[in-house]
């Protein structure tokens, strides 16, 4: 069976107390499941519609992710944005993940390979999933054995259709799977509307479960989930992240549809 492992946490860092509360809960819901949990949340969400608030910053988040793994074990996913955070924010986190809008950005992707840690490329919203061969051997250049090694990891999150408009080919999961990396689906960001709000990116968090269902009836290694206490006053992606309290029974119907599709 395919026994997958789950990247969730808040969009973004919003406060030290938002952050320990939503890692305590998963921690104890991933122990209950027999889940491995990869903590994930943004220090700075760079990539906005419009001017909005970006959460607390490099220095500060880096102070609360250590916390996080510290408190309770949880290895830790973050985004870098820039050549010069890889290295601090290495220092920190498991996984550098490289936001989907600077997929073909060569000099982060080598500079995040560079420290040897796991480099998780989310699929651009405007490529094709035979282009991310491309970011594979760009990691490569640097890191020679890196897929091989499950350092690099592939995140399906939707493609344009449109404005305001993401739809999900299930098809590119299987694609990706040829470069030889784990491959993972990106629920939340799956369901977003980009800009269909003024100035704000909307989305429709329904949607989650379906797709999470047909992601995992393809095949998928990870699935990334975004989760908050109270998404409606999330300061980042609000209309798609899920309820914490409701992803006990999301999570278990995951497992359950796992084993069935992947006895």
């Amino acid at each position: 069976m395919i026994v997958m492992f789950l990247i969730a946490g808040p969009c973004a860092i919003e406060s030290r107390e938002m952050v320990l509360q939503t890692a305590e809960t998963l921690n104890r819901l991933c122990y209950d499941l027999g889940i491995t949990l990869y903590f994930k949340s943004s220090f700075d969400k760079a990539n906005r519609t419009s001017v909005s608030e970006r959460g607390v910053g490099m220095e500060e988040g880096l102070r609360i992710l250590e916390e996080v793994k510290a408190r309770f074990g949880l290895p830790i996913l973050t985004d870098v944005h820039e050549r010069a955070q890889c290295v601090p924010v290495s220092e920190v986190a498991d996984v550098l993940q490289i936001p989907a809008f600077l997929s073909r950005q060569t000099d982060l992707l080598q500079e995040a390979a560079k420290t040897g840690r796991i480099v998780n490329v989310k699929k651009g919203q405007f490529m094709a999933p035979w282009d991310m061969k491309g970011a594979v051997e760009k990691i490569e250049l640097v890191q020679p054995r890196a897929a091989k090694e499950g350092k690099i990891w592939l995140t399906e999150r939707g493609s344009s259709f449109g404005y305001g408009r993401l739809v999900v080919d299930m098809c590119s999961l299987v694609e990706m799977r040829r470069f030889g990396c784990p491959v993972i689906f990106d629920a939340t960001h799956s369901v977003q509307q980009p800009s269909s709000q003024t100035g704000i990116t909307g989305g429709n968090r329904e949607m989650v479960p379906a797709l999470t269902r047909a992601a995992i009836a393809v095949g998928i290694d990870g699935l990334f989930i975004e989760t908050h206490p109270d998404p409606d006053r999330a300061i980042s992606d609000s209309a798609n992240q899920v309820k914490l309290a409701n992803m006990r029974a999301l999570l278990e119907n995951a497992l359950k549809l796992n084993e069935i599709v992947n006895p």
